[in-house]
Parts: structure tokens; sequence; C-alpha cells
């Protein structure tokens, strides 16, 4: 045995938790006590200085390249590795430019399309008919991901308290479904924003197949350009788009909310969040959301007041997400070959291991999915219970 071989197996130990099989070189290693419920099996040395660097990235990669493999069920090993994520080792010195990119328009819009634009065959494969890329809303057991995400936005919109002619924006609006709805079962008069070339075209295309040209319109613009827009709405909402503002721009993003919220208006801000400050995990910032920095619930709120928002309701979504993050894998697996034969082998087992690994990360609440209900000033108008 390599004295790097040695070095990654006491690496490993340190999982231990729950029993795995780890395999080198034809020998097996019994990591934990119990009977082991997975094997991890090594193909090619990941060396001890990516390991120490990023054991994130490390694991990551060599997954990636099939130098790492599952034996057992990946999620399952995932669920149970994962839920020891503070045993993992981060140079965030050696990791700066990658965990803290920059936050200028060009270099946000750069990463945002990297995610959202990879095209739309590609998402329509594994996401649901709504096209919807953000956490669904099982109300009955028995839903279906296409129930739980219509479940998800009549949701949204019955707390928007919408009535006919109001105008609402969809800040981060992705293909469109939300506005559609609101067009079609409240009345109201939408725009979308989006940074994605893909996903305006799309939801360009679904307005004019709905026939509602003359209520809905959507823009590939930057949220800070709504200050100077010099438009007003009375409604305002946000799914899925704040985890890509950073956090230097959570103010600067509250305070463009409020520059084109009216009065006594409300907000809905639905958004991945943590429960302290996390500058970010280094494999997902690599390779699946550049830039991308998920807020803690209590520096969001913090912000709120200097705003005069109004906090009205405040709700965790996190199992919901857990199981929309399942039926995305089963959902991608299901047309695993049809994906690897377009994308690659590298790429589909990137994907692969990006949907496992964030529903492991929600069912061990690593991370969470809050909904807040903002007023900007006192509205008394307001039901005085859950009305929803």
């Amino acid at each position: 045995m390599t004295l790097a071989e040695h070095y990654f197996i006491e690496f490993m130990k340190r999982f231990d938790e729950y029993p795995f099989i780890l395999t080198m070189n034809n020998q097996n290693y019994h990591i934990g006590s119990g009977t082991p419920k997975f094997q991890v099996i090594i193909h090619k040395e990941i060396p001890q200085k990516e390991l120490l660097t990023s054991t994130s990235l490390a694991l990551g990669e060599a997954y990636m390249r099939k130098d790492l493999e599952i034996k057992g069920d990946l999620f399952y090993a995932l669920d149970h590795f994962l839920g020891q994520m503070g045993k993992f080792s981060t140079d965030h010195s050696a990791l700066k430019k990658l965990i803290h990119s920059s936050v200028s328009k060009k270099n946000q819009k750069k990463e945002v399309c990297s995610h959202y634009d990879i095209g739309n065959d590609f998402y329509k494969l594994w996401l649901d008919p709504t096209m919807s890329y953000s956490c669904g809303y099982f109300k009955e057991k028995s839903n279906t991901l296409y129930d739980a995400q219509v479940n998800k936005v009549d949701y949204i919109l019955q707390k928007l308290l919408l009535k006919p002619d109001m105008t609402l924006l969809d800040i981060g609006c992705g293909w469109g479904f939300l506005l559609i709805e609101a067009a079609k079962k409240y009345g109201i008069k939408g725009m979308g924003i989006t940074l994605s070339k893909e996903q305006k075209k799309k939801f360009e295309y679904e307005i004019q197949k709905e026939g509602l040209e003359h209520q809905l319109t959507v823009r590939q613009m930057d949220y800070r350009e709504l200050g100077k827009s010099h438009l007003t709405f009375d409604r305002i909402v946000s799914v899925g788009m704040l985890e890509h503002v950073g956090r230097k721009n959570y103010e600067c993003y509250i305070k463009n909310v409020n520059s084109v919220l009216k009065e006594q208006g409300l907000f809905l801000l639905h958004y991945i969040s943590a429960l302290k400050e996390y500058p970010g995990d280094p494999w997902i910032k690599k390779y699946i959301f550049p830039g991308g920095m998920i807020p803690s619930l209590r520096e969001m709120m913090q912000l709120f007041g200097e705003y005069r928002f109004y906090t009205l309701d405040v709700e965790s979504l996190r199992q919901h997400y857990y199981r929309t993050l399942r039926c995305w894998s089963h959902n991608f697996n299901e047309h695993l070959p049809e994906i690897e034969a377009s994308m690659g082998t590298e790429f589909t087992r990137m994907w692969d291991l990006y949907l496992c690994s964030c529903a492991a990360t929600f069912h061990n609440g690593i991370i969470d999915l809050h909904q807040i209900l903002l007023s900007k000033g006192v509205n008394n108008m307001i039901p005085m219970t859950r009305w929803y």
C-alpha cells in the first residue's frame, strides 16, 4: 500500500457514522460499524492535496471521471455521507476566486446563463410539463410532480391576494408558468424578467400560444435595472432567483424591489436558505451554479425593516424540496441514455450527482427553503388569519 492510499483510507475513516465498504486495488476496507449499505470503489488515486483543498471538489470530480464509483443507491450513499459535511476539508484561501466570484452585472449574467441556457430540450426531459425549476408543494401523498408544481403556483398566487387588472412582476420568471397562471386565473397584467435568452424565448412562445399578449410581457433584464425603469407594480414575486444575487448584493436587491413596488403592495420571496451564513460548496459553484450563494434566513430578515417591509408570514418548505428533487432525479434517470448520448458521460454523471446530492442536503437539513410574504408599509386589508 502506498502512502497516498494509506492517507486516503485514513481520511475516509472520518466518515464513520454510517457503515460502508471502501474498495481500493481490489482490497475492501470496512468503514464504520454495522452492516455496510453501499460501496465506494476507487479506480484511481485521489491526491491528498486535492482532498485537503476541497473534499467536495476532489470526490465530485473523481465521480464525474468514473475514478470513483458508488455500488448501491447513489442517493442513499449521499444521504448518509453528506450528513457529515462538517468533516469535509475546504481551503478557503486557495478557493477564494471560485467561492467569491464577481457580482458585476456582466459576470452574473454569464454565470446564470451557463446554467439556464444549457437548452430547453434538456430541461424538458426531466422537469414536469409546467417547466417549473423550483420547489413544488405536495398537498397530498398521492401528488405527482406536476400536481405539486401547480399546487405551488396556486399557493403563491393565493398568498398574493390578486385581483383583476393588478400588476404583477416576476423577478427571475423562468419559463413563465406562474405569470401565465396568474393572467388566466386572476386577470392580472404581468411582466417577467430573466437573464436567460432560452427562458425568454420559451416564455414568449407560451404567451403567444395562450393568446395573452395583451396581459403579459417578458424582458431579458437584470434586477438592478428596476430602480431606473420607472415601472410600478401592485405585487412582486421572486421564486428561486435570490440564490444568484450574491451576499454583497442582497440589500441592492431589496432596494430595487422596493423601488418598483407600490405602497401597501405585497412581495413574496421564495428561496433556498441556510441556517447560517455559508460561502457555498466549491463543487456546486464550479460545475452547477457558478456564483451561487445561499442566504441565511436571518440575514434577509434584518434587511426588510430598513425598507419598511412588514413580514406577514414565513414558511419552510424544506421537505417539499426534498421530494421535488427526488422526482427530478427519477425523471433524469428515466432519460439517462438519451442525456448521455447528447451531453456526454461526464456531464450526465455530474447532473445525476447534483440532483441526488441536493436531495440529500435538504433531507439532512443542511439547506432549507423559505417562502416569505411581506407588505410594503402597513397594510390593514390583509386577512387576520392565514386565509390560504
